[in-house]
């Protein structure tokens, strides 16, 4: 399968399409303002892509890169398009876009106790099934922990922080907890 990343932008023709999945795939509190995300994509280290199969627009993906390693903050496929595949070729594409990076992401905490367990279970398997692994280590954004995995190395505590610091500025930095939990 074959897809393409082309940048967001407000002019893009899927612009309000990648908004609102945005804003209806994640839960409120795992979200950052959409605006914020538009605003920081403008940075040199920071990608938004909308994702296409041919002419139809299948997903998003945010990307925030920093040194030798590449954050995929958020991941997402239309509701239409589901279950066809898709979620593994943006996968595969952003793979060969971060090609020699040290690639990572998080989920949901695995947690029993969670009332979507099994979602979170098959999310991990998902991306388990494209290449990444479990890299024995907790982020916490916020108030919600993750589990992270990834195509490399274990991400350095140090160099999560300096991301969202050069991301997010250290003065916003001081009232957003995130951290790699070891």
């Amino acid at each position: 399968m074959s897809i393409e990343l082309i940048r967001l932008n407000k002019k893009s023709p899927d612009y309000k399409s990648v908004k609102r999945l945005y804003k209806s795939a994640f839960p409120t509190d795992e979200k950052a303002p959409f605006g914020l995300l538009m605003r920081k994509s403008k940075k040199d280290n920071v990608d938004f892509w909308a994702a296409y199969s041919g002419d139809k627009w299948v997903g998003l993906a945010y990307v925030l890169s920093y040194r030798d390693i590449s954050y995929l903050f958020y991941l997402a496929i239309d509701d239409k398009a589901r279950g066809n595949g898709f979620g593994s070729g943006v996968l595969g594409a952003l793979k060969e876009k971060y090609k020699g990076r040290n690639l990572f992401l998080a989920i949901e905490e695995i947690d029993e106790k969670a009332e979507n367990y099994s979602e979170r279970i098959n999310r991990k398997k998902f991306y388990e099934k494209n290449g990444f692994h479990d890299l024995n280590c907790k982020l916490r954004e916020a108030s919600v922990v993750y589990d992270l995995l990834g195509l490399g190395d274990k991400i350095k505590p140090k160099d999560y922080a300096d991301m969202f610091d050069e991301y997010l500025g250290k003065m916003f930095r001081r009232f957003v907890k995130m951290e790699i939990l070891d």
